[in-house]
């Protein structure tokens, strides 16, 4: 029994190539009537993660938000994080002071929440009490009275010791004088003459004279060297006591000067009675006793080591911090160290040096980052998620010239609890979930934008509202009904998805705000935005980025580039591709051509072989050879070569939307049967012969459209598309109005053997369930017999032929 013949598909009636938006059903004239919509459309699902992400505090809660750009993330991050302000402990103020025990690791200290400038200023006021109060304070009366009082006891004490001694040496005729050389005091022995001291120059000239005999030298002489131990032993003595004396002064002065800071800071620990800011004042106390009181003079140059550095410092009443850091350096997210070099050459750092990064200034609140911007700076993720998974954040040194003398610094860490919202698309999501095992456990919270929002009369006026509020932000006209009626059809055209319309308000909100430029400049007093502004803003948009189009369409123009567009041709056919301009896509045929022969080669994907087809081009390639035995279901081994190419395209060649061209081209060169050149098509293939749906479905029509045009007009011509892609036309005016007079047309197809139908004109044909023959004059019939025919003469001719695999599949040539 022989299956009845495929019907032949009907061309698409204009209706199907456009869905038009009726301005009537919206409700409103134009848009200074509504009320503004300040946030997106159409992503409850995502605003409700996102709420929830916000609003629960607990580990691991952050949130990626997941969308592409211009779908509204960050418009409605923001707008929540303004409505909401999570609720998260309130951070304390964080400080970094001098470690006088190690002063390459500075001490943290934090306090209560808004206390921070006030420590910071009581610390100045310490501070300044040190350099400005206290030396003059330890000169005062009190502490004079108390000094010379230990001297003039140490000068009873030396007396008591001296005069015995000087009476002594007198009875010997010697005498004690005091010789100071520089700052040294000396004791000298000196005899006496006439009942004066006589230097040993005279008391030599005396001698010589004959003043003194040799009997008083004698005596002088036994008396000097007895009267010398007696004076080492006395003033050995009175350098005990000076020592002591001078160690008395000192702790007078020390204890004097560690009350009065014990007063100056009793305010200090009153306020803030935390142990380390106790244990930070004593040890501040013990260097101004132990360095500082040794030169009161050079005070001010120590007291640099007692200021503070203020790193964080909220109002007590300041709602959470939101920060959005929009160049995410490792720096900038964990804040800096800047070390300074000196006149000298030296580069010096020290606790005053250190920066806060956003990580902590967003302490108590939340952060919000680009994922793209985040992993294109080195470091950066890996700062954030060792920041979340510890809750601390280390200050690192900035990294310097290996000849510089490199000052080492390691503040100690800082406490934060930070919320990080993370905005990036899915691929970064699942590179991230793949690539870093923290990632699932530190943001448990995905809040999925969508690319697309149902197209329904609501969704429209959702639009309107969106643009009511551009126009009043931005000052624009507004909108009349039409418009947004136009803008809509833009958002379904850019959304391609069956009754869908873009999500990604920012790309229409782009072609809005060209329209509102355009009715501006046209218009007369009070401008309004019309359809006609819409219609132009688009069409100088795809203008603008339109010139690899144009460069194409001129090549085609003058022959370079070779499309048939008219007439008949044995495998050849117009595939359709299409090209990237920015966020704009453009489409255009390209000429598929297919050989055969008699061989063993199989069918080889030329592009495959030349290392220009990508993996979906392969897979879809293998797909084709096995439809086509599923095509011809013959009972020998298909002993053919072919090749199929995609001619004068040297890029890559990726996709399977032409897979359902070649299927057709190659059953031409197999059947010498020529194809339609009016005609181009895209889809892929099943293996056993579906058509199936592919993207970009407007722009490939309008590619060979366009194509077709500037050869000078459209009769005949149109393109096949998949019959699932019907319900994603938004076909440009000019195409739907070429279709409507009958210039151009497209065609659904939902089987191969449609297609078969349109390109060769005659019928595919259906195989006979009992016979198993396909009725004759149909192609599948006469690609059976021309296979046999091949079959056969190999058979006659085995050694002309180089068998590559002994099998009866068609075999496919990899790399």
């Amino acid at each position: 029994m022989i299956q009845a013949p495929d019907p032949a598909p009907e061309p698409l009636t204009p209706e199907q190539l456009r869905w038009r938006c009726d301005p009537e059903s919206l409700g409103f004239a134009s848009t200074a009537t509504l009320e503004p919509i300040p946030g997106v459309v159409g992503q409850d699902e995502a605003v409700d993660a996102l709420r929830f992400g916000l609003e629960f505090h607990a580990s691991g809660q952050n949130i990626y938000v997941r969308g592409l750009e211009g779908t509204g993330r960050l418009t409605m991050v923001r707008r929540l994080l303004e409505e909401i302000r999570p609720q998260a402990p309130a951070a304390p103020d964080h400080l970094y002071v001098h470690s006088f025990s190690h002063p390459d690791r500075p001490w943290l200290i934090s306090v209560e929440r808004g206390q921070g400038a006030l420590f910071a200023d009581k610390l100045g006021e310490l501070r300044a009490f040190i350099v400005r109060e206290l030396g003059p304070l330890l000169a005062g009366e009190a502490v004079v009275a108390r000094r010379k009082q230990l001297e003039q006891q140490s000068l009873v004490e030396i007396q008591g010791l001296t005069q015995p001694l000087e009476a002594e040496l007198k009875a010997a005729g010697l005498a004690l004088v005091m010789r100071e050389s520089g700052s040294v005091t000396q004791p000298l022995i000196m005899p006496l003459h006439e009942g004066k001291p006589v230097t040993p120059e005279r008391f030599a000239e005396l001698i010589e004279a004959g003043t003194v005999s040799p009997q008083q030298l004698e005596a002088l002489e036994q008396g000097s060297a007895a009267a010398r131990e007696r004076v080492d032993e006395v003033f050995h003595e009175i350098a005990k006591i000076n020592r002591r004396v001078r160690g008395e002064l000192a702790g007078l002065i020390e204890a004097e000067a560690g009350r009065l800071l014990t007063q100056a800071s009793a305010e200090l620990r009153q306020r803030f009675p935390q142990p380390r800011v106790g244990e930070y004042l004593d040890a501040l106390i013990a260097d101004v006793l132990h360095h500082g009181l040794r030169k009161l003079d050079e005070i001010e140059e120590r007291a640099r080591l007692y200021e503070v550095n203020l790193l964080s410092c909220h109002g007590a009443d300041e709602p959470s911090p939101v920060i959005v850091e929009t160049a995410p350096s490792m720096r900038a997210l964990l804040g800096t160290i800047d070390a300074h070099t000196q006149a000298s050459g030296e580069v010096r750092a020290d606790h005053t040096s250190i920066r806060a990064g956003s990580l902590l200034r967003a302490d108590g609140g939340v952060l919000v980052l680009e994922a793209a911007e985040l992993l294109g700076h080195p470091g950066a993720w890996s700062a954030v998620v060792r920041t979340l998974r510890t809750g601390k954040v280390e200050l690192l040194m900035p990294e310097l010239p290996v000849l510089l003398p490199t000052p080492s610094l390691k503040p100690e860490p800082v406490p934060v609890d930070v919320k990080v919202v993370l905005l990036g698309d899915a691929r970064l999501y699942y590179l991230l979930d793949e690539a870093d095992a923290d990632f699932p456990h530190l943001f448990k919270v995905l809040a999925d934008f969508e690319e697309t929002i149902p197209r329904t009369t609501e969704a429209v006026r959702l639009y309107a509202g969106v643009f009511a509020r551009i126009a009043s932000e931005e000052k624009l006209p507004a909108f009349s009904a039409a418009a947004i009626a136009a803008l809509a059809e833009h958002g379904a055209r850019i959304a391609a998805s069956q009754g869908k319309l873009t999500a990604r308000i920012g790309r229409v909100a782009d072609i809005a705000r060209e329209a509102a430029f355009l009715a501006r400049q046209a218009g007369q007093g009070e401008a309004l935005v019309s359809a006609a502004d819409v219609v132009t803003a688009v069409a100088r948009t795809k203008r603008r980025a339109g010139g690899p189009a144009r460069r194409y369409r001129e090549l085609v123009a003058d022959g370079r580039i070779r499309i048939a567009t008219e007439g008949k041709a044995v495998g050849q056919i117009n595939g359709l591709a299409v090209i990237q301009a920015g966020p704009l896509t453009y489409g255009f045929p390209t000429r598929i051509t297919a050989t055969l022969g008699t061989g063993m080669g199989g069918a080889v994907n030329i592009e495959r072989e030349s290392q220009l087809s990508g993996a979906i081009h392969t897979k879809s390639f293998y797909i084709l050879v096995g439809l086509l035995r599923e095509l011809l279901r013959s009972e020998h081994p298909l002993t053919f070569s072919a090749s199929l190419a995609f001619e004068q395209s040297y890029g890559g060649i990726d996709g399977d939307s032409a897979s359902a061209a070649e299927i057709i081209c190659l059953l031409s060169a197999l059947t010498n049967a020529p194809l339609r050149q009016d005609l181009a098509m895209t889809g892929a293939i099943d293996q056993l012969g579906n058509v199936l749906p592919v993207g970009a479905i407007n722009e490939k029509i309008e590619g060979f459209f366009d194509t077709c045009m500037a050869r000078g007009s459209c009769s005949s011509h149109g393109v096949l598309i998949p019959k699932a892609n019907v319900g994603d036309l938004m076909l440009r005016h000019d195409v739907v109005e070429a279709c409507a007079r009958g210039e151009f047309r497209v065609w659904p197809v939902e089987r191969i053997e449609q297609a078969i139908g349109l390109f060769f004109d005659r019928e595919a044909g259906h195989r006979d369930h009992e016979s198993g023959f396909y009725p004759e004059g149909t192609l599948r019939h006469q690609a059976v017999m021309c296979a046999l025919l091949l079959w056969q003469r190999a058979l006659a001719k085995p050694d002309d032929f180089e068998v590559v695999e002994a099998t009866d599949d068609l075999e496919v040539h990899p790399n």
